[in-house]
């Protein structure tokens, strides 16, 4: 008899830096904070431009394309992923010059090459809580 415990996949706690990025991803919609000063996207949210310093970053909604630079088929599990193995991890380079580490779904891991055009997608993970991954575009 199995008797193992599955584990919660863990929620992130929105704090007032991240709480933007979000309430989009709820939305549906992939928003990375914008330095206008420098003309740069970065991710993850901070509380001030990581390339100048400044506290006068905006959010935008962006367009979520992007390709895959990297990415490795996870064969053991973190907490919460037991039923997902093998899953993707991906390092996605989005049009608007950002990198991004997120799963890659709706693709076998044999399918997924270095450079393939791909495009954000969210996983309800509670009534608060939209997750973002990628999948093929």
């Amino acid at each position: 008899m199995n008797t193992e415990v599955k584990k919660a996949r863990p929620l992130p706690r929105p704090t007032p830096t991240t709480k933007e990025f979000w309430d989009g991803a709820k939305r549906g919609e992939l928003m990375l904070q914008y330095d206008p000063k420098s003309k740069a996207y970065q991710f993850w949210p901070r509380q001030c431009s990581v390339k100048t310093g400044r506290r006068n970053l905006e959010w935008r909604k962006v367009s979520g394309k992007g390709t895959i630079y990297s990415f490795t088929t996870t064969i053991v599990p973190t907490a919460g992923f037991e039923d997902r193995v093998p899953y993707l991890v991906g390092l996605i380079e989005l049009e608007e010059g950002v990198r991004m580490i997120g799963n890659i779904v709706n693709i076998k891991p044999e399918n997924v090459k270095v450079g393939m055009p791909v495009k954000v997608c969210f996983e309800k993970l509670s009534e608060d809580i939209n997750y973002f991954a990628f999948e093929p575009a």
